[in-house]
């Protein structure tokens, strides 16, 4: 098949391959007309993204994915008549939802992840850009949180790490979430003694989990109420520790999926 000559101009993903083969087909709900049509256009402005179907609401979005079959639905989560929150449940066989909404109240988020939403964006803090790599991502089964509802499963994980019974021992991994499990195939196979070899402390153990999913910095700071230079400092020392010098080389360790090289890591 001949390259297109479009794609040349696509950004590239840090840690992924950036467009499919085929075009990622889009489902999008939401009840504001404005909104719809911005994103629709600036969606099936590349050439390897289109919006198959547009709805106002739940309902409406249940039956253009039941006629579209999508790859991915896009859903905001205030809308009349049928709700984003109340259709996840009837959204979420057919395909991958990614919320896209102004709504970044803790429960809301939490409430949205539990029922089965593959990412959670707020609007006004994600670029045009960004969303495009969600969307990409959330078709391949990475998940994209925004520092808000990033905050709000940080938030209910400690708030359920508070009423644990002091006497077990916690997962390394808690996070109840299929779609970070899916973020690589490894990661829900990954044990507690693999992780362990790395020494790493809660905190690094939290911020590489963060990076692992594709978060900057600066979302990471937001997302564990930290600075900016504490995240760096936190990130120099996670590096040291996993003998890696960039994000995708810690990420495939802490990940799993690096190739053996036979060197110990201490």
């Amino acid at each position: 098949m001949p390259d297109d000559p479009q794609h040349s101009s696509t950004p590239p993903i840090a840690l992924f391959p950036t467009a499919p083969a085929t075009p990622v087909r889009i489902v999008l709900a939401d009840d504001n007309p404005v909104v719809r049509a911005g994103l629709t256009a600036l969606l099936s402005g590349r050439a390897d993204i289109t919006v198959v179907a547009e709805a106002a609401d739940g309902r409406e979005a249940y039956e253009a994915a039941s006629r579209h079959r999508p790859d991915v639905i896009l859903l905001d989560v205030r809308m009349p008549g049928v709700d984003g929150i109340s259709a996840l449940p009837y959204l979420v066989p057919i395909a991958p939802v990614l919320m896209l909404t102004y709504s970044g109240e803790p429960e809301t988020v939490q409430e949205a992840l539990r029922r089965g939403a593959d990412g959670y964006l707020v609007h006004g803090e994600f670029t045009a850009d960004q969303l495009v790599v969600a969307v990409r991502d959330t078709a391949q089964g990475r998940t994209h949180l925004t520092p808000t509802a990033a905050g709000a499963l940080l938030l209910q994980l400690r708030d359920a790490n508070a009423h644990a019974d002091p006497h077990l021992p916690l997962p390394a991994q808690p996070i109840p979430l299929k779609g970070l499990s899916q973020l690589q195939p490894s990661m829900a196979q990954s044990s507690s003694s693999d992780r362990s070899r790395f020494q790493l402390s809660a905190r690094e153990a939290e911020i590489m989990d963060l990076i692992a999913s594709g978060m900057t910095n600066q979302q990471i700071a937001a997302a564990c109420f930290i600075s900016e230079k504490t995240v760096k400092n936190h990130i120099n020392r996670i590096f040291a520790k996993l003998h890696s010098t960039s994000r995708s080389e810690a990420a495939a360790k802490w990940l799993g999926t690096a190739p053996s090289s036979g060197r110990g890591v201490g």
